[in-house]
């Protein structure tokens, strides 16, 4: 088996034009050079029964041996309140938060045993943490300078997912005390509890360093902050002060939102529901010790005074002061560029990958791939087609564990699981931070994703998912002879329907799920004013997401208890923490994907995949031209790389009150799914035993064809699984004929009439 992970990189940025620059972060702990190519990718994917890899070198400036080295991750979020003064002054001091801990005993054997709520702690190690020790029990520890150590241990253990209010504060007069207060102690949940301790009464600590709250700072390494012992769980309205203030005034510091900015003694009054769509911390106290988030940990997530009087952070941020940190979060991998490419003018668009070969460990070959888009220049397309590369949908599921982690995985595939080298990968290294449908070690859900990482599953020799799969439909293009562009998910939100309306046909590939409103606004005004879309997927248009306005590449994605998912958020977080829009479906918010690509989303069927047959509307006279040199009763991808047929995996059905256009012609229906297939939830009110696509009519792939205005059309296949059936026997089959027949009509200018 060919090594895929023993040297591994990210490039920045994902997308470029001809004429800018790409960098490559690399990064082995077992090689100490490789040589590198950069490819233009066609294929893929592996599968001998397809057209297996294709990947045309594209000769670079940056081609040849080049030297590595290890570049760590650094795993989990934190905030850090630089330092300067007047915090550098402090002898005597009082912190205070609410605290809702998500993994609180995590044992002394898991690594990071230790969690840091809050520290201040100098290079030397002297000075002050606020910690949750392995058994869950909060505790102070005070360090000076000599190395004389002080702690107070909390006398009951934190509960996890409870909100408790902490204090802690020290008097240089010799005395540590630690309170911790439950906000809701009835039921066994009490966990309320004082305790004092002696304490040197000159703590001798003010050496400098950083506040920070969720890690301990450790020092530098290449101008990042180095953190250890990360917090899982939320913090919010965190409250320092310069004396040793009783736990009563601390609380009434931090029951109030906007404390006085001149209140006694007040040093920091950190609001974290102030600048919510950013990575900044704002300090509300008249020092103005403002400071940053580091890692994406999520925001716009319920404080402890969080009643359910709004599920917005935007109608009610004051009840939306908390951060929810975790020792996994991973947004920056911050490793250095190791050498750059500026992309030469003549390249066309398309899927790029590094390629990186060499000897790995015991003398396995290697061949690891780094994978970035290179766009058609902004405003000049080069072709009539444009392919959009889903890459918010790559972002949602890079370096998805769901194969390992789910437990009905099995179940679901009606097999056992063949685990890759990749999958193997991933279950020991974790910090390369997961994908939006895996969870954190603390249970929570993923909600962010970006491209500043190595991702497994966006390249060449990929999980055969999303990426793989799209390049079956550049793959056949290229064979067909169809000159095209590539343009990218993010390049569409950014720059809006300008992008698409230059091409007479736009194509989306086998999986285009995430879209944020922006996306969706430039389809639904291309294809108004004249445009052709070829959708040539399944379940599409189905989540609304967010992307960063700071972030490149970043995407938000939150799931509440719709659709199919693999968590749910907490209750009162189904807001974008980037843009404060609701997530969740586009079909809860008023927009199913029907209304778009005439077809939307309705079952999953991993077992086996299906064929097609010919409905009466494929012989109305304005569908000839879908099935020209198809017979009245041929099976319709009766074949395919996905489980047999170009029918599966994820299929999508035409529905006239989620908005199919009245006008919509459903010319073929695969509709004998079988027992695997089963309806995703939204699909059902209630549970009962024919459900399942044996006796379910409405589990089932629809073949759809609609005009727009302006004499443009919409072609949706309903299926994952098609663009996979496209190359079997030569190319040579109905699949590739009807989608070829299609666009050779969509590039016709002649408008769609008749209608």
């Amino acid at each position: 088996m060919v090594d895929t992970n023993s040297v591994l990189g990210y490039a920045t940025p994902l997308v470029a034009s001809p004429g800018e620059r790409v960098s490559f972060h690399l990064s082995s702990r077992t090689m100490s050079e490789c040589e590198v190519a950069v490819v233009r990718v066609r294929c893929g994917d592996p599968d001998p029964a397809g057209p297996g890899l294709r990947l045309h070198p594209m000769r670079s400036d940056v081609d040849g041996i080049r030297r590595l080295r290890f570049q760590p991750l650094r795993p989990g979020s934190f905030a850090l309140i630089p330092d300067r003064l007047p915090m550098p002054l402090l002898g005597s001091f009082g912190f205070g938060c609410f605290l809702w801990p998500t993994w609180p005993s995590k044992g002394e054997s898991e690594p990071g045993a230790v969690q840091t709520v809050a520290a201040r702690v100098g290079a030397d190690g002297s000075g002050w943490r606020l910690e949750i020790g392995p058994d869950g029990y909060l505790r102070l520890s005070l360090r000076r300078v000599d190395g004389y150590a002080a702690t107070a241990v909390a006398l009951k253990p934190l509960r996890e997912r409870e909100w408790v209010f902490v204090a802690a504060r020290y008097d240089e007069g010799g005395a540590m005390v630690l309170d911790q207060v439950s906000l809701d102690p009835q039921g066994g949940r009490d966990a309320t509890c004082s305790v004092a301790v002696s304490a040197p009464g000159d703590a001798n600590w003010r050496a400098t360093g950083p506040l920070t709250l969720g890690a301990r700072c450790a020092g530098q390494e290449g101008g990042r902050p180095l953190t250890t012992d990360h917090f899982n769980g939320k913090i919010d309205r965190p409250r320092l002060v310069s004396a040793a203030l009783g736990v009563g005034e601390l609380r009434a510091l931090c029951e109030a939102v906007d404390p006085k900015p001149n209140a006694p003694g007040l040093i920091g009054a950190w609001d974290f529901s102030a600048g919510i769509g950013t990575d900044r911390v704002r300090d509300r106290s008249a020092n103005r010790l403002d400071g940053r988030l580091y890692n994406l940990p999520a925001r716009g997530v319920t404080g402890a005074n969080w009643d359910g009087s709004s599920h917005s952070w935007q109608a009610r941020p004051d009840h939306y002061g908390a951060v929810h940190f975790h020792d996994d979060d991973m947004a920056d991998a911050g490793w250095e560029p190791d050498f750059a490419l500026d992309l030469p003018a003549d390249w066309p668009s398309g899927f790029y990958a590094l390629r990186m070969t060499g000897t790995g460990p015991e003398g396995a070959p290697v061949e690891s791939h780094v994978g970035f888009f290179v766009r058609a220049p902004l405003g000049r397309a080069k072709a009539p087609v444009a392919f959009v590369a889903s890459t918010a949908t790559f972002l949602a599921y890079a370096n998805s564990a769901l194969r390992l982690d789910q437990i009905h995985a099995e179940s679901m595939l009606e097999g056992l699981i063949q685990l890759s080298l990749d999958d193997c990968y991933i279950a020991e290294h974790r910090e390369l931070g997961l994908s939006t449908y895996d969870t954190h070690s603390d249970g929570s859900g993923w909600i962010y994703s970006t491209a500043l990482r190595p991702i497994l599953n966006m390249r060449p020799r990929a999980n055969t998912f999303n990426y793989v799969n799209d390049t079956h439909v550049l793959d056949w293009l290229e064979e067909k002879g169809f000159a095209y562009d590539v343009i990218t998910d993010e390049d569409i939100h950014r720059h809006g329907t300008a992008v698409l309306a230059q091409y007479r046909c736009v194509i989306t590939g086998s999986h285009p799920e995430y879209y944020s409103r922006e996306m969706w606004d430039a389809f639904d005004a291309y294809q108004s004013a004249g445009g052709r879309h070829m959708y040539l997927g399944g379940n599409g248009f189905y989540w609304r997401i967010a992307w960063s306005p700071e972030m490149p590449s970043a995407i938000e994605v939150r799931r509440d208890v719709s659709g199919v998912r693999t968590w749910e958020g907490e209750p009162g977080e189904a807001h974008h923490s980037f843009t404060g829009e609701f997530a969740g479906l586009w079909r809860q918010n008023g927009r199913p994907p029907q209304r778009l690509v005439g077809v939307g989303f309705d079952a999953q069927v991993f077992d086996r995949s299906a064929w097609y047959r010919r409905l009466p509307a494929s012989h109305d006279p304005r569908a000839a031209f879908i099935f020209e040199g198809i017979g009245a009763d041929e099976r319709i991808g009766d074949f395919g790389l996905r489980n047999g047929g170009a029918a599966g995996l994820e299929i999508d059905r035409a529905e006239p009150t989620l908005g199919s256009p009245p006008s919509l012609l459903r010319v073929a229906t695969a509709d004998r799914i079988g027992y695997g297939g089963l309806p995703s939830p939204e699909e059902f009110r209630t549970a009962h035993r024919g459900l399942d696509g044996e006796q379910n009519a409405n589990v089932r792939a629809d073949m759809v064809f609609f005009p727009t205005a302006g004499g443009g059309g919409v072609f949706a296949t309903g299926s994952i699984a098609w663009a996979c059936a496209l190359s079997c026997r030569g190319y040579d089959n109905n699949v590739s004929r009807i989608t070829e027949n299609v666009l050779r009509r969509f590039l016709d200018p002649a408008p769609f009439a008749g209608f």
